[in-house]
């Protein structure tokens, strides 16, 4: 059986809050016993996602990231996050892409992160990140 685009976004976007709130076993929760993770700065499986997870919380319990577009397409969905570890800096603009398996857990992740710069070069355009 394969999963609809609608039940990962769901499934994607419900992890996302639980992950935002720093809720660590709601967000595990979400993942399969074989969660790939392609950060090099996290391990595979739900126990590394579990301390990163936890170091987030314990070392900027005020970040938040705001999901600004979902993208997706059957069992890929991808969010473009703005991400701001403590409130009022400039943060970062994340690509989060996750894959859904067959039984609607979350088994890969693989992102994208560029820092927001303080403007100290005007930017050419007024476009933004976002």
């Amino acid at each position: 059986m394969t999963i609809t685009t609608e039940k990962s976004k769901e499934i994607v976007l419900a992890f996302y809050e639980r992950y935002n709130a720093r809720d660590v076993e709601g967000a595990v929760s979400y993942l399969g016993e074989t969660y790939m993770q392609h950060n090099p700065w996290v391990t595979d499986g739900p126990e590394g996602f579990r301390r990163f997870v936890t170091f987030l919380r314990d070392n900027f319990p005020d970040g938040r990231n705001e999901v600004k577009r979902v993208i997706a397409e059957h069992d890929i969905v991808c969010l473009h996050v703005h991400s701001r570890r403590v409130p009022g800096e400039t943060g970062r603009a994340i690509m989060d892409v996750f894959r859904v398996d067959e039984r609607g857990k979350i088994v890969e992740h693989w992102d994208v992160i560029q820092a927001i710069p303080d403007n100290i070069y005007p930017p050419v355009n007024d476009n933004g990140y976002f």
